[in-house]
């Protein structure tokens, strides 16, 4: 099998939150309720056209900071054990994709106002798509080694 041919992504805006650390910051944005903003720059602002009928946003990013080597195997924030990293949300990840689910509180011209910031600020911005429960929303029949993590 041929290597692929590398990707290259533009950023799109930049994201603006109280965190300049990870210490105390939020391991997720469902059990945040920190407030942030998304600044999507100028030449992609026209495709911001409708999104404040949205109340939650999909927010991908470039995890920046991460200074960690990659991992295939990592130990969650939540666990004890060591899992595979595609079986977690841990950042230390071949591509440093982050995501979060965030409730859009305003939009300004092209700046987003959000509450359940869980990232740094400066992050960069990648991605923006609306969060619609009839595509977005699953009955889980099972969540692996989260159902027995230790802890809760």
């Amino acid at each position: 099998m041929a290597e692929p041919a590398e990707i290259t992504l533009q950023p799109i805006g930049v994201l603006h939150t109280p965190f300049r650390v990870t210490e105390g910051m939020p391991i997720q944005s469902a059990r945040s309720n920190i407030p942030g903003s998304a600044e999507v720059f100028e030449p992609f602002s026209a495709g911001l056209e409708g999104i404040e009928e949205f109340s939650h946003l999909y927010l991908i990013y470039r995890l920046h900071r991460v200074d960690a080597p990659v991992s295939l195997m990592v130990t969650p924030f939540l666990d004890k054990r060591e899992h595979g990293v595609f079986a977690t949300r841990f950042p230390r990840r071949p591509n440093l994709l982050g995501i979060s689910v965030v409730r859009l509180v305003s939009r300004d011209g092209n700046l987003l106002h959000f509450i359940g910031a869980d990232m740094l600020d400066g992050t960069p911005l990648l991605d923006i798509k609306p969060y619609i429960p009839e595509f977005d929303v699953f009955d889980v029949e099972k969540s692996g080694w989260y159902e027995r993590r230790a802890y809760r």
